[in-house]
C-alpha cells in the first residue's frame, strides 16, 4: 500500500467520506512573518478555524500578540505557542499572557517546551509553565500540549518514548485537577503506522487526552526532508528518504492524503485512539495547505 501521494492534486483526488468527516475542524498554524504575507485569512480558511501562532526564537511578542489579534478579528481562534525555553522568567510569562488576553482576547494557547536545546532563562519544560498557575489566573481555559509519535531525540535519547509518554501522563493528571480543556497536538508525520501504534498505547495507559495529528500540508519532497531532519522526525523521514532516490519525485509535490486516510479508516472504526482532529503544518505555505484542507473538508472532488 501506497504511503505517500506525489501524483494527484486535491481538486481531483476523491476523498473518502471518513476522511472528509475527520477533517472537519482541522487547525493550521503561522508565523507572525507569514501572516503578514496573507491579505485575508478569511479568503482561504473557514470560519473559526483554529491557527496556531509558531513562537520562533527571536519573535518579539509585540509581533505575536499582533498577529493573534488581527486573527481573531478576522474571526478566528488563535492559539499562540508558548515555549517555556523561551521564556526568561514568571514575570515575563505573566506580562506575555496579560498581553494576549487584554490586547488580542486570547483564551488558549499551546504549551511546549521549545526549539532551544539551551533555555533562555528559568522554565525547560511545558510542565513548569503549567505549574505556575498563570494560565488559570489569565483566563487560559484552553491548553494544547505537544505530542511526539516517533518520539523526541532531545529527550529520549535512548530512542525510546518512555519519558515523553510520562511527561503526557502527567499532563493528564493536571487537566483531571484543574477546569483546563486539554488535547494534545502531535508532531507531524509521513507514515500513519507509528501515530496510530503510538496513540492505541497511550489510550491502553489510561491517557485519554484528545489527539490532534499533525500532517504536513502540500510541499516538495526536498522541503519535507528539510523539515524532517530538523524536527527529528524518524521513520517518516525514512520513507522520505527511500522515495527520494528517485530523483523525477523531488520536484514533484507531496500531498498526505494516504496518511489521512488510513489515520480517517482507523479512526472510523474506533481503532485509532483518541485522535480526534488533524493539525496542518504548512511547511509548502499556508496558500497551499489551506486550499488542500478546504478541498477536503468540502469534499472536493468525490
Amino acid at each position: 500500500m501506497p504511503i505517500l501521494n506525489f501524483s494527484r492534486r486535491a481538486e481531483d483526488a476523491r476523498f473518502s467520506p471518513e476522511l472528509h468527516h475527520l477533517m472537519q475542524g482541522f487547525s493550521i498554524e503561522v508565523m507572525p512573518r507569514t501572516a503578514t504575507k496573507v491579505e485575508s485569512f478569511a479568503e482561504i480558511l473557514p470560519e473559526g478555524t483554529r491557527v496556531y501562532i509558531a513562537h520562533i526564537d527571536g519573535t518579539p511578542i509585540a509581533d505575536m500578540v499582533a498577529t493573534a489579534r488581527r486573527l481573531r478579528a478576522e474571526g478566528f481562534a488563535a492559539m499562540p505557542h508558548i515555549p517555556a525555553r523561551l521564556v526568561p522568567d514568571k514575570t515575563t510569562l505573566e506580562a506575555w499572557l496579560r498581553r494576549y488576553r487584554d490586547e488580542a482576547g486570547v483564551d488558549q494557547a499551546l504549551v511546549i517546551a521549545g526549539g532551544p536545546a539551551t533555555p533562555h532563562g528559568d522554565f525547560h519544560s511545558s510542565m513548569q509553565l503549567l505549574e505556575t498557575g498563570l494560565f488559570d489566573r489569565y483566563g487560559f481555559t484552553t491548553l494544547h500540549v505537544a505530542g511526539h509519535p516517533e518520539g523526541n531525540g532531545d529527550i529520549d535519547t535512548d530512542g525510546s518514548t518512555r519519558i515523553v509518554d510520562a511527561a503526557l501522563h502527567w499532563k493528564q493528571a493536571f487537566r483531571d485537577r484543574t477546569d483546563a480543556r486539554m488535547a494534545i497536538a502531535t508532531q507531524f508525520a509521513f507514515e500513519a503506522a507509528p501515530v496510530l501504534e503510538w496513540a492505541r498505547r497511550l489510550k491502553a495507559g489510561g491517557v485519554d487526552l484528545p489527539i490532534h495529528v499533525g500532517v504536513a500540508g502540500p510541499a516538495k519532497l526536498q522541503t519535507l526532508i528539510r523539515y524532517a531532519i530538523a524536527c527529528g522526525v524518524g521513520p517518516s523521514l525514512s520513507v522520505l528518504k527511500k522515495h527520494a532516490t528517485d530523483l523525477a519525485r523531488l520536484a514533484l509535490p507531496f500531498e498526505p492524503t494516504e496518511v489521512l486516510e488510513a489515520l480517517a479508516q482507523a479512526h472510523a472504526v474506533g481503532d485509532a485512539g483518541h485522535i480526534e482532529r488533524v493539525h496542518v503544518f504548512p511547511l509548502g505555505g499556508i496558500a497551499a495547505s489551506a486550499t488542500y484542507a478546504g478541498n477536503v473538508v468540502r469534499g472536493a472532488g468525490s
